[in-house]
C-alpha cells in the first residue's frame, strides 16, 4: 500500500483549487462582494471557509455559522477513549480563519429561504448569500433502537457526536470495575465513519486490559450482518484481547427488542444482556437544518451532483461531509474535507473567474485497534453515472507485518494533523 505522507494529503485536490491567474469577479451583489455563506464548521464546512479564504483572499465575503464556540472531532475521539489522545488535543477554535478574514457567526441555523437567498438563526438574524454550503453533520434518530432516547443518552451515551458525550463515556469506562460488561449496539446503514465503533470497541478493551482486567467484557449487539475490516478487526481482537470482545450479528441476537438505560439492559429476541456501561449509537440522518431547508430526499439525506456537489434541490446549495449521499464514498471526516475541496472550487468557478477543474475525490479511515496496531481502508472516486464511484481501492490484509501496522499509525497522527490544519486554518 502507498504511504501517504503530510504533504501528499495537503496537496490532494490541489488540481481542483489551483488557477494560473488570479481571479476576477463574475459578479457582485449589490455592488459588494459575492456572499458564501458556511453552515458548519468540521471536516466539510470549515475546509471550505479555509480554502476559499486562503485562495479567493478579498474577493469573497465569507460567514461561518456554527453554533459551538470549540469543535471536538469524532474523528480521534476513540483515541481520547484509549487514553492516546487528550481531550484538548482534539479540541479546536476558529480564531485562525477569522484571522484570515472568515466571519464566524456563533449561532444556530433553523431556516434557509432559497428565494430570498438567506439564512435565518435562531436569535432572529438573517445571513444573505449568492452561494451557500451546507455542512451540519448529522443528526441522531433516537427512536430508531426501541426504548432509548435522547433523555436516555445522559445514561447510556451514543458519544456520536464529539464533545460532552465524548467526556460522559470516558467516565463511565474509566469507572468500570473488572467482571463489568459493555454492551454496545452499533447503528445500522448508513451511518457516520463505518470502521468507528469497531474502533471503540478497541479502544475500550485496550483500557479494561491495561488495567489488568481478566473477567470484564464487551458485546456488541449489531443490526448489521457484517460490518467494515470485520476481518482485520476480528483477527485483532483475538490477538490483542482473548476472549473479551464478543460480535453478535442479527441472525443470532435477532432484533433489538428494548433498551432498558436505568436498568442497565438490552433485550433482543435471542437473550437480554446486561450491561454496567451500555453504548447505544441510533441511526441517523442529515442535520436538522438540511431537512428544514428541504434539502432531503426519503433517505434522510441529501443528493447532491457528483460533478460538483451541488444540491440537486437548489443550485446555488451545496452540500458536503456526512448529510450528504455521496455514491461510494462513506460517511468520514478524509470524504467530507474532499468534497470541501471541490465544493470550493465550484464556488470560485461561480462567483469568480476561476477555472474549474474535473471534480476527484479521495478517503482513507485509519483504525487503532491496539498499540501500533493499527489498519486502514481507503479509495480514489471519480464522478460517473451521475454518481461518485470508486476508482481504485486499498485495505490493510490480516497477518501484516507489525511494522506496517505501527507504520499506519504514525501516518494516522500526521494525518489528524494535516486535517485539522486544513479546517480549522491551524493545528
Amino acid at each position: 500500500m502507498t504511504k501517504l505522507t503530510r504533504r501528499q494529503f495537503t496537496l490532494l485536490g490541489a488540481t481542483a483549487l489551483a488557477s494560473a491567474a488570479l481571479p476576477v469577479f463574475s459578479f457582485a451583489q449589490n455592488g459588494g462582494k459575492p456572499k458564501v455563506v458556511v453552515i458548519g464548521g468540521g471536516a466539510g464546512g470549515g475546509t471550505v471557509a479555509h480554502q476559499l479564504a486562503n485562495d479567493a483572499g478579498d474577493a469573497l465575503d465569507i460567514t461561518l455559522i456554527e453554533q459551538n464556540e470549540e469543535y471536538t472531532t469524532c474523528f480521534f475521539s476513540n483515541l481520547y477513549l484509549g487514553d492516546f489522545r487528550t481531550f484538548d488535543s482534539i479540541t479546536h477554535n476558529w480564531d485562525a480563519l477569522t484571522a484570515m478574514g472568515v466571519k464566524k457567526v456563533t449561532g444556530k441555523a433553523t431556516g434557509i429561504d432559497t428565494s430570498a437567498k438567506t439564512v435565518q438563526l435562531d436569535d432572529g438574524s438573517t445571513h444573505a448569500y449568492d452561494r451557500l454550503v451546507v455542512a451540519p453533520g448529522i443528526d441522531l434518530i433516537y427512536d430508531s433502537v426501541p426504548g432509548y432516547s435522547e433523555a436516555d443518552s445522559e445514561i447510556a451515551p451514543h458519544a456520536w457526536q464529539a464533545g460532552p458525550q465524548t467526556k460522559l463515556l470516558k467516565e463511565k469506562l474509566d469507572a468500570l470495575e473488572d467482571g463489568d460488561q459493555i454492551v454496545m449496539v452499533p447503528p445500522p446503514n448508513p451511518y457516520r465513519c463505518p470502521p468507528g465503533p469497531y474502533e471503540r470497541v478497541s479502544m475500550m478493551a485496550h483500557v479494561l486490559k491495561e488495567k489488568g482486567f481478566r473477567e470484564a467484557r464487551i458485546v456488541i449487539l449489531d443490526p448489521k450482518p457484517k460490518f467494515s475490516k470485520q476481518g482485520l478487526f476480528s483477527e485483532g481482537w483475538e490477538k490483542e484481547y482473548p476472549g473479551m470482545v464478543e460480535w453478535i450479528g442479527p441472525d443470532i441476537h435477532g432484533g433489538i427488542k428494548n433498551v432498558d438505560a436505568k436498568a442497565g439492559t438490552v433485550e433482543t429476541d435471542f437473550d437480554t444482556f446486561e450491561g454496567a456501561l451500555l453504548n447505544i449509537v441510533p441511526a441517523q440522518k442529515a442535520g436538522e437544518i438540511a431537512t428544514a431547508a428541504g434539502l432531503t430526499d426519503d433517505s434522510g439525506f441529501c443528493p447532491i451532483d457528483a460533478e460538483s456537489m451541488r444540491s440537486t434541490m437548489d443550485e446555488n446549495i451545496f452540500v458536503i461531509g456526512d448529510a450528504c449521499i455521496a455514491g461510494d464514498m462513506p460517511k468520514s471526516a478524509f470524504s467530507a474535507n474532499s468534497q470541501a475541496k471541490v465544493t470550493a472550487n465550484a464556488i470560485r468557478a461561480d462567483l469568480t473567474d476561476a477555472r474549474k477543474f474535473p471534480a476527484r475525490y479521495a478517503n482513507t479511515c485509519w483504525s487503532l485497534i491496539a498499540t501500533e496496531n493499527d489498519v486502514k481502508v481507503g479509495a480514489q472516486y471519480a464522478p460517473a453515472d451521475g454518481k461518485i464511484t470508486s476508482t481504485a481501492s486499498f485495505i490493510s490484509q490480516t497477518g501484516e507485518d507489525p511494522a506496517i501496522r505501527a507504520a499506519n499509525y504514525d501516518e494516522s497522527v500526521a494525518w489528524y494533523e494535516a486535517i485539522t490544519k486544513d479546517i480549522f486554518g491551524s493545528a
